[in-house]
Order: structure tokens, then C-alpha cells, then sequence
């Protein structure tokens, strides 16, 4: 189970394991989305343009940086909502590029709900070279207890008070 807002304070960086993406990833996405814009899908269209060759859609970086996230068990089980994200996209992900997320705890502040707390993110997805090529804010509503229903993690860890 993820952390619960109580156990983030602001400053503290995480740094997720890597993720190749391959060429099955961009199809995937493009299959799933319904986007087959050549400049993903085309190999040969896409050398014609400014990127030089084929590029990952900006919106999986997005959807891989949540992910990468979840592998550290940061917000599994104890976000209660993404209340919104800004996200600038900086440098093209490529097939055979390796990236990695670089978090940081930018806030953290209570709200009206005494159960609840706002957090919120800053995360970088780097590349392979140490290129940032997409970074964003996530604003995040927190549980400050566990859900009753949520009851995965080490055998015989209980960590409701």
C-alpha cells in the first residue's frame, strides 16, 4: 500500500527504476488511443520531419511517469483523487530510449476533510543521457488513514492506527 499523506513532507525526492520503450509500447498506445499519427506510427514519414525519426506520444510519458511512480508504492491505495496535473513536454522519447521518473514532494497541506491532505508533485522523466524530457506538477488528494477495503502489502504488517 502507498504512503499516506502524513508520510510525505516537502523535499523529499524519489527516483524510479527504468523502463525501455519499445516499439510494441508506441503501437500499443496508438491501438489504445485511436492516435495513429504517422509521426508515430510512419518510420519513414517521421524521418522527413523535425524529430528525425519516429516518436513516442507525449501523453504515454505522462501515463508511464504515474507509472514508474506506482513501482516505488508511493500513492497505491492512499490517493483518493489526481486533482490535476501541468506537464510541459521537453525533448522527444524515442523507441530504445531508457527512462526513469525523478519525484519531489513540492507540497503538502491539509484540507477541509480531516481525513484528506493536498500533495502535490513535481516529476521529471529523464532519459537514458540525463535529458528531462517531460515534466509536470501532479496536485493530488491524500488519505491520511488507510481505506478499509485496501489490505495488500508485507503478510502481517497492519499499519491502520
Amino acid at each position: 500500500m502507498g504512503r499516506l499523506f502524513d508520510e510525505f513532507a516537502v523535499g523529499q525526492r524519489f527516483r524510479t527504476p527504468g523502463r525501455t520503450i519499445t516499439e510494441r509500447d508506441i503501437g500499443d498506445f496508438a491501438g489504445l488511443t485511436g492516435d495513429y499519427n504517422p509521426v508515430h506510427t510512419d518510420e519513414v514519414f517521421a524521418k522527413a520531419t523535425d524529430f528525425g525519426g519516429r516518436v513516442a506520444h507525449g501523453p504515454m510519458g505522462i501515463g508511464m511517469a504515474f507509472g514508474l511512480a506506482a513501482r516505488l508504492d508511493l500513492i497505491d491505495g492512499t490517493a483518493v483523487a489526481l486533482l490535476g496535473v501541468t506537464w510541459d513536454f521537453k525533448a522527444p522519447v524515442r523507441p530504445g530510449d531508457t527512462i526513469h521518473a525523478e519525484i519531489a514532494v513540492v507540497e503538502t497541506r491539509g484540507v477541509k476533510h480531516p481525513e484528506r491532505g493536498l500533495l502535490g508533485l513535481s516529476i521529471a522523466l529523464v532519459n537514458q543521457d540525463g535529458v528531462t524530457t517531460q515534466a509536470g506538477i501532479a496536485r493530488l488528494l491524500m488519505r491520511r488513514t488507510p481505506h478499509p477495503a485496501v489490505n495488500w502489502g508485507e503478510a502481517g504488517q497492519d499499519r491502520r492506527p
